[in-house]
């Protein structure tokens, strides 16, 4: 090489060593960030002169090199992967997490347990049918009957509490999937217009697939990378986000549990997601914590696979009205201690459910009736029978025990699928951190390697240096 052109070649090194010692500097600056992904400058050599000039050298060396891009090092696969198994997970999780909750409400097994007031009660039938002269028998019975009425009742509201908390965390959902892909549009912007300069905009594209990821998570979003660097993402094959503009998406349907049970001559309101400009649209979710929300919210099928809770209310009202039912058939056919015949045990309180209208109808304990006609005031055959209802195979008590232990299985099962699918997600993750996460030893042997080449160029440098010393001042100068 030339002289002056060994200068050009050393001073590229200075450079180039130096820009990638400060993406070296920029992964350890960021090790502990999250969502940040490591970066690396790319390095390439450059040829040397095609056309002679003043200083060029025939079929010299190269002229040094240059960085001719900093990478990114991410893998586009595996955060796919990564978005679809979070979508997956976090739609099991949502319905675990209700089936937990509504579990605990019942109180199985357990001394507050409707369980145990069912047999309190039959067992205070059995004791007016042994004792029916006393009043202090009958009086126990409306009370533990009442006990039960009022069980019934707070599981039915417990149900509908948990239902308006999961419609009221739907909607605050929705309006964070808006708020997030007003963000993702954003930085879609400011990269296009980086891009366009010249630029590199890594940091906001880690900033941007964290906001892709958490939408993953709450509606299962999926994404499509452009040739321009903007990233447009699709709910259920539509755009949620496309380049720069964002199409908002809205709760709508049932807004009471009154609504989504529906009653016998209205079937139950649906609560569904909807595109915000075209509300007759929905939005179709498959996955996310929303479309977990919306399976819980659902109203009850013939087929017994509706919502989770509102399948429970109506479970809750049939345990109301076999209760009622069964009872009044047996207590309207005996007669009190007075001689009259039986009324109903059990009534509804009209315009409601069966659950929340069940009320006791007799307020008068010598109103109980538990003999039978023509048996004398002092039988109790029928108080048997009504006591026998707590182990028949078709009574309340039967009907109770295969509802827990249903709850039981679906939220056993509910837990277990949540459980594979969360650990597919952090495998997922794993391998995504794998590939993007800084490791500061590898960072540290890089700046070794940057650092010692600006050495080895600076050295070049100093020789060029003293060779260009020696020929401009001491040329001419042998012989004086």
């Amino acid at each position: 090489m030339s002289t002056f052109s060994g200068l050009s070649t050393a001073l590229s090194s200075l450079i180039a060593q130096r820009q990638a010692l400060d993406v070296s500097g920029q992964n350890v600056a960021n090790a502990n960030t999250v969502g940040y992904t490591r970066q690396r400058a790319t390095l390439s050599s450059l040829p040397a002169a095609q056309l002679p000039s003043m200083f060029s050298v025939p079929n010299g060396t190269g002229e040094g090199t240059r960085v001719s891009g900093i990478q990114r090092l991410g893998d586009t696969f595996v955060d796919a992967r990564l978005r679809t198994q979070t979508g997956g997970a976090s739609y099991l999780k949502a319905r675990a997490d209700a089936y937990t909750t509504l579990e605990a409400s019942t109180g199985e097994p357990g001394a507050d347990g409707l369980s145990t007031q069912l047999s309190t009660m039959w067992n205070a039938w059995g004791d007016v049918s042994n004792t029916p002269d006393k009043g202090s028998a009958r009086a126990v019975l409306l009370e533990n009957s009442q006990a039960v009425v009022d069980r019934i009742q707070t599981l039915y509201t417990a149900a509908q509490t948990q239902w308006t908390q999961a419609r009221t965390t739907a909607t605050s959902l929705v309006e964070e999937v808006n708020t997030t892909a007003a963000g993702v549009a954003d930085l879609n912007a400011r990269i296009l217009q980086i891009t366009n300069a010249g630029g590199t905009a890594h940091e906001l594209s880690d900033q941007r697939d964290l906001l892709v990821t958490q939408l993953s998570s709450l509606v299962g979003a999926t994404v499509s990378l452009r040739p321009d660097g903007q990233m447009d993402v699709m709910v259920a094959g539509n755009a949620l986000v496309n380049g720069n503009r964002t199409h908002a998406i809205a709760v709508t349907g049932a807004t009471t549990f009154a609504q989504a049970t529906g009653d016998s001559s209205t079937p139950g309101q649906a609560v569904t997601v909807v595109w915000a400009d075209r509300p007759a649209q929905q939005v179709g979710l498959d996955g996310g914590r929303v479309a977990g929300l919306l399976s819980v919210l659902a109203p009850p099928d013939a087929a017994g696979t509706g919502g989770i809770l509102t399948e429970a209310a109506a479970r809750y009202d049939a345990l109301a009205t076999s209760i009622a039912t069964q009872v009044n058939a047996l207590h309207t056919t005996a007669t009190t201690t007075a001689g009259t015949t039986g009324t109903d045990f059990f009534t509804f309180a009209p315009g409601q459910s069966a659950a929340m209208g069940l009320t006791v109808a007799i307020t008068d304990p010598l109103d109980v009736a538990v003999a039978a006609p023509g048996a004398g005031a002092l039988d109790g055959s029928v108080g048997d029978a009504l006591a026998a209802l707590g182990t028949s195979k078709t009574g309340p008590d039967a009907l109770w025990s295969s509802t827990v232990v249903e709850l039981g299985v679906r939220t056993s099962s509910a837990g277990s699928r949540a459980g594979v699918a969360e650990a597919a997600r952090a495998t997922a993750e794993q391998q995504q951190l794998a590939i993007t996460s800084v490791d500061t030893d590898e960072e540290t042997v890089n700046m070794l390697a940057f650092q010692r080449a600006y050495e080895g160029a600076a050295r070049v440098l100093t020789a060029v240096d003293e060779m260009l010393d020696t020929l401009i001042n001491r040329t001419g100068l042998v012989g004086r």
